[in-house]
């Protein structure tokens, strides 16, 4: 990660790319500490893309670490036990300033979280590939959106939101015989 980090970083600039991590990073090796922290405080004034690593992350973990916190300002006065909303408990996760995931795509056929982001996915839709990482290339990431376009998500969902589902699926279709033209030309 360390040599990785140092051989990124000019990307991440170039590409306007900000980097940061969430998980148990006093974990990780001090060498690993002290480079991924100059990486973030290199990145932090970029305005492109955000890059998130989770690093020794665990979505356990860090319901465990929230409802410490919460304890830890209910002792202390500063949070009544009535206060305590979902977005106040969301407050206190590692992940308090990321969007919660639209889309999870699960490679290598595993039908499980896996311990990621389990308060964050609640209304995460989910796809599960087939493919290992390493096979899961441009076509399977395609695949994948065009999946999560199709479907119609229950909550929240207005009128005009249904009415462009069906172009949506008008759209799959044709994407679909192009990607497998696509994957047929690279296969030969």
């Amino acid at each position: 990660l360390r040599h990785y980090l140092w051989q990124e970083l000019p990307q991440l600039q170039r590409y306007n790319i900000r980097l940061r991590a969430i998980g148990k990073l006093n974990a990780l090796p001090q060498r690993v500490q002290r480079v991924l922290y100059r990486t973030i405080e290199a990145t932090a004034q970029n305005t492109g893309l955000t890059l998130t690593l989770a690093l020794s992350y665990s979505g356990r973990w860090d319901i465990v670490r929230a409802v410490q916190l919460i304890a830890i300002d209910v002792r202390r006065g500063k949070l009544s036990p009535e206060d305590i909303t979902d977005e106040r408990f969301a407050s206190y996760l590692v992940t308090r300033d990321l969007p919660d995931p639209d889309l999870i795509i699960r490679t290598s056929g595993e039908m499980r979280l896996s311990n990621f982001l389990l308060w964050e996915s609640a209304y995460a839709e989910i796809y599960i590939s087939d493919l290992y990482w390493p096979d899961f290339r441009r076509c399977a990431f395609y695949r994948a959106l065009l999946d999560y376009v199709r479907r119609e998500r229950r909550f929240g969902m207005t009128p005009e939101q249904r009415r462009t589902q069906h172009l949506a699926d008008a759209l799959w279709m044709q994407l679909e015989e192009l990607l497998n033209e696509v994957e047929s030309t690279l296969a030969q």
